[in-house]
């Protein structure tokens, strides 16, 4: 019976999904970490597929940050520079109040920022001093070094800064953005299915300790529904007591998702330079999460940067090959279907479950190291030996658990 409950849910759900810059994000100020350090998470949804990590020597400051494969040196889509200043954003659908065509330049107005700012200050002032209509939609989400933390949320001629830090608007110690502002056009925008879920799970999540660890694992892989009351991995609701197969909308994680990153800022008074920047390149439910530091400078990842053959991240392209197998229907309405026994099934064989350990296992190698490093600085010597090893015991668990093979 319940099997026929679900069922009938799923397809209740409006099937023009929205598929294109919809993603979720969240801003969680040090009073909610046990190490005082704020998070910045973004999950990303976009139109394209394949994503990087790259490292640019700017005007004012050196940063990392998120591309797009096919557009790698004009726009940044997360990212943090060498004076602790990260920046995020999400599409805003209910705005804009003009009839401005020209469009879309979150991308380079954040890569901008990332080139000159050092403290929220200095992005507002960027912000006051660009040239009107700026192009841009969005919800901005900015930490700095000094415990700034904030959204804006902005339109062609305006923007409207929400502080994490002020108790008033945010009394459990954070803030969440999907696809509409807050002080936007009431019921207008995206997303609020996702924002409703994310906010059940940073309840769940007040109990235990925010890390990046845990909102990579338990947001970008979560398949809870705020609206239909069913998560995927509870057995009473399991697709896998059907045909395994389920329609997906409105999860935070979604066939469009291509990145999700959580910046672990500083202190006040730590060394910037402590700022990582853990990874989850392509879909998140078949990937798998490494830590950058801008200080690395071009030593990034190997599966995170771009390959000279292909210009495309070596762990993106394997992530995207997995989607493709998770959405396997191509006819008709069949991309709107996924095949959840792939990702996760009772025997314990699904993607997300073989890839679960060696995640754990990488993220207990780097963070090992982390009040070391807090005390003496970033080692290096020590991040590269940390990241061979990584790399390989990544590659093992695909090919030898998973049966796909990365390229040389």
């Amino acid at each position: 019976m319940k099997v026929n409950v679900l069922v009938g849910l799923l397809f209740i759900f409006n099937l023009s999904a929205f598929s294109v810059r919809a993603c979720t994000s969240a801003i969680i100020t040090g009073k909610m970490t046990k190490d005082g350090r704020p998070l910045m998470w973004k999950h990303r949804d976009t139109g394209t597929d394949w994503n990087h990590i790259a490292h640019f020597r700017g005007e004012r400051f050196c940063y990392t940050g998120l591309v797009n494969s096919d557009n790698p040196s004009e726009e940044i889509w997360t990212g943090v520079n060498e004076a602790g200043f990260a920046i995020m954003n999400t599409a805003s659908y209910n705005l804009k109040d003009d009839d401005v065509k020209e469009m879309d330049k979150e991308g380079r107005l954040m890569k901008r920022a990332l080139e000159i700012c050092k403290a929220l200050e200095d992005f507002e002032y960027f912000l006051d001093t660009l040239s009107r209509p700026m192009g841009v939609e969005a919800n901005f989400g900015v930490i700095d070094a000094f415990g700034g933390a904030a959204y804006y949320e902005t339109n062609n001629h305006t923007y409207i800064k929400r502080d994490v830090n002020d108790a008033r608007l945010a009394p459990r110690g954070y803030l969440i953005y999907t696809n509409f502002s807050f002080h936007g056009r009431e019921g207008e925008g995206k997303g609020y299915i996702r924002y409703k879920t994310t906010e059940e799970l940073f309840q769940d999540f007040e109990k235990k300790d925010f890390t990046p660890a845990l909102i990579i694992a338990g947001c970008s892989r979560s398949f809870r529904h705020s609206l239909l009351a069913v998560d995927l991995k509870d057995k009473r609701f399991s697709p896998n007591r059907a045909s395994g197969f389920c329609v997906e909308q409105d999860f935070i994680p979604r066939r469009e998702s291509a990145a999700s990153i959580v910046i672990q800022g500083v202190r006040p008074g730590m060394d910037p330079e402590l700022v990582s920047m853990w990874t989850v390149l392509g879909y998140p439910p078949v990937s798998v999460a490494l830590p950058v530091w801008v200080k690395m400078g071009q030593e990034i990842p190997v599966l995170l940067a771009a390959s000279a053959e292909t210009g495309k991240a070596p762990l993106c392209e394997i992530a995207v090959q997995l989607k493709d197998s998770v959405f396997s229907v191509k006819p008709g309405n069949g991309l709107k279907y996924m095949n959840w026994s792939k990702l996760y099934n009772e025997g314990g064989t699904g993607i997300m479950q073989v890839l679960q350990a060696v995640e754990e296992a990488v993220s207990s190698l780097f963070v090992s190291h982390q009040a070391e490093w807090e005390q003496q600085g970033l080692n290096p010597e020590a991040i590269r030996e940390l990241y061979a090893q990584a790399t390989e015991m990544i590659k093992t668990v695909y090919q030898q658990k998973l049966g796909i093979p990365f390229k040389n």
